[in-house]
């Protein structure tokens, strides 16, 4: 079991965190109340539980819950429940121009001072700042930054199961995929449909894919497919894309596209990707 309770400055990137670690598998629940921690815990921990990582999001919102926060987290430790504590930091002055941005007052400013709240805040989290496993400090960081610096930390898992790629061969004459998201045209390579023996086959079978691939052409555009494949892939991780779909067409779907889609289904698992394949019009005439 992984427990991590997320808090810091108000504004600092808590909700993107959250969001963060929900990416990469974490089961989140935004600001419960300190007194409640010890009982989630006990329900999560429990053997028939299914949960496995956990995120709870605490912030000063909760202000008048805050002060129980230690006699929790001391509880928890009493209990044999090992926990975490994400701390998420930033300066004032920038902190002061995200509030002005999304025209938001601080949770304990007064008067409409912004700063005189946040240095509040920062004097009560004090504490728990000093106990924290992980600070992340977002002063200079975007959101794709914050994203992926949780992920460095929090995930054991290999990148590349974050990730499914579905790869769908397609004719254009039959319709671009809706839901593509990475289109390629190989109508331009050798193209079996003309070859007697050939035209009633698929690429699913060896021979028109050796058809399909015997020239250089086909062979430079592989190579090329796996170089821009390989690039793109590991920055649509980084955003936080869960499903990719890569579409292959030709004119009808049955030949080339297929040939092409089932070689880089084949590449991309050696790979270790998620993946999967659908010839889409491969049937069709």
């Amino acid at each position: 079991m992984r427990f991590v309770i997320v808090t810091g400055l108000s504004g600092a990137g808590k909700s993107e965190a959250m969001k963060a670690l929900e990416d990469i598998g974490f089961y989140c629940v935004d600001n419960l109340p300190p007194t409640l921690i010890t009982k989630f815990a006990q329900l999560c921990y429990q053997p028939t539980s299914l949960i496995e990582k956990i995120a709870l999001g605490i912030d000063i919102r909760g202000r008048r819950f805050f002060k129980d926060l230690n006699d929790s987290l001391d509880k928890l430790l009493e209990l044999g429940y090992e926990y975490e504590i994400l701390f998420l930091d930033c300066e004032d002055e920038v902190l002061v121009k995200r509030y002005k941005m999304t025209r938001r007052n601080h949770p304990l400013s007064s008067e409409n001072s912004i700063l005189e709240g946040i240095k509040k805040e920062r004097q009560m989290l004090e504490d728990l700042k000093e106990k924290s496993s992980h600070i992340i400090n977002t002063t200079n960081m975007s959101i794709k930054d914050l994203k992926e610096e949780i992920s460095q930390i929090y995930s054991s898992e290999d990148k590349k199961s974050f990730i499914t790629i579905s790869i769908v061969s397609f004719g254009f004459k039959h319709g671009i995929p809706l839901d593509a998201d990475l289109v390629f045209d190989v109508r331009f390579l050798p193209n079996p449909y003309y070859i007697k023996e050939l035209k009633e086959k698929t690429g699913e079978q060896e021979e028109v894919r050796t058809y399909v691939m015997n020239s250089p052409i086909s062979v430079e555009f592989f190579e090329k497919l796996k170089d821009m494949v390989e690039f793109l892939i590991p920055q649509y991780i980084l955003e936080g894309k869960r499903h990719l779909v890569i579409a292959i067409g030709c004119t009808g779907g049955r030949h080339r596209s297929v040939t092409i889609a089932h070689l880089l289904y084949n590449y991309l698992k050696e790979k270790g990707y998620k993946l999967l394949k659908k010839h889409r019009d491969h049937t069709l005439s």
